[in-house]
């Protein structure tokens, strides 16, 4: 096996990780990219086939779905200074968009707050969407396999079979910042901090190192710690539902206990940066 982890950057003006549990009357977007979406994205990269077919799985997802990927919120650019995110949360606004073409709802009419749409009518559809969103990825790549070997070529030479989109083709993305890593694996022997989203099935209140609070010392806004969590697709369940699997996931600055206890061990790394990165 010749395994080797690429890491790479990836940027959006705009992105829309639908959720399938929202309809009306505004469609809702997930705030983190996950495993199934990056894995889309992958695939487009790739050249691997999307969803052709009704009640089978797309090629990239059959051909892909053991890799182990990690993904973290990418952090402040010290050169801009500009923050891409806060706490872990992206801005997000509501977009309005208006089909006159008739081609949208082609077929039986549709029910929609209440109102029958009939084929040829009008949709109107409103959705959340994700403002700049951006995230360093990283995969664990087996160049033994010819798509995996693909893969690894494409995204070090900034080339794509297909065009990748965050969530929806109307938000295409590109990446930068791609480069071999070297890495290790990491077992904690004292409290640490883990740099991306990790899988969480213990409360993590009481597995975090309590800040020290120094009477007297000015304490930065910016460093505040904070807890994000959010419940993300990890993958798709098999037929004959073919609906997401969802796993709890956190983001977080506070500092773990050794002896906090994170899912499907070993699976924490440590890149040549000091990067604490979980693969799932």
């Amino acid at each position: 096996m010749m395994e080797k982890l690429i890491s790479f950057d990836i940027k959006a003006d705009f992105g829309m990780l639908k959720k399938p549990d929202t309809n009306e009357p505004v469609y809702l977007t997930f705030n983190m990219l996950h495993k199934p979406a990056l894995l889309g994205i992958l695939g487009a990269i790739a050249g691997l086939k999307g969803f052709v077919k009704n009640g089978e799985l797309p090629e990239y997802y059959e051909k892909l779905k053991d890799i182990k990927v990690g993904i973290m919120p990418l952090p402040k650019d010290e050169i801009s200074d500009k923050n891409y995110h806060e706490n872990g949360n992206f801005t997000k606004t509501i977009i309005a968009y208006t089909n006159t073409s008739g081609f949208a709802n082609e077929g039986e009419p549709l029910k929609r707050d209440g109102k029958s749409i009939k084929p040829g009518d009008t949709l109107m559809v409103s959705e959340q969407t994700l403002v700049s969103p951006a995230f360093r990825c990283f995969v664990l790549l087996d160049e033994t396999v010819d798509e995996q070997k693909d893969l690894v070529r494409n995204l070090l030479n900034y080339q794509a079979e297909y065009i990748p989109y965050l969530g929806k083709n109307d938000c295409s993305l590109w990446w930068e910042n791609a480069r071999e890593v070297n890495y290790s694996v990491f077992e904690p022997d004292e409290t640490f901090k883990v740099d991306s989203l990790f899988l969480k099935e213990e409360a993590i209140k009481d597995g975090t190192k309590k800040p020290r609070y120094v009477p007297g010392k000015i304490h930065s806004l910016e460093n505040l710690p904070f807890m994000y969590f959010e419940n993300l697709p990890t993958l798709y369940l098999e037929k004959p539902l073919f609906q997401y699997d969802f796993r709890p996931y956190a983001f977080t600055n506070h500092e773990l206990k050794e002896e906090y206890a994170l899912p499907d061990s070993p699976s924490l790394i440590k890149t040549e940066t000091n990067e604490v990165i979980q693969l799932f």
